[in-house]
């Protein structure tokens, strides 16, 4: 238990950063793991929009680095691509 109002406070604001992070990222990975379900395209389309938007707000709130959102994006429209041309076929 810490001994000081600020470290309580401190406490206080970690427990709700903790869990608002945990939100964010746990949001992330549940859309992702919908890009990598036997969902139809034209809904994967719609999801990897979504997917793009909330890496986008967790990087720049600092949930995650910039770079870790650039490189998930990069390789989720890779596995998109890939998936769309072979459907084509």
């Amino acid at each position: 238990m810490p001994n000081h109002k600020s470290c309580e406070k401190r406490l206080r604001q970690e427990k709700k950063r903790a869990a608002r992070n945990h939100y964010v990222k746990k949001t992330i990975n549940t859309l992702q793991k919908q890009m990598h379900s036997d969902a139809p395209i034209e809904e994967k389309e719609k999801v990897l929009q979504e997917v793009y938007s909330e890496l986008d707000k967790a990087a720049k709130k600092g949930v995650i680095h910039k770079r870790t959102a650039s490189r998930r994006k990069s390789r989720l429209a890779a596995h998109f691509n890939k998936e769309k041309n072979s459907t084509k076929e």
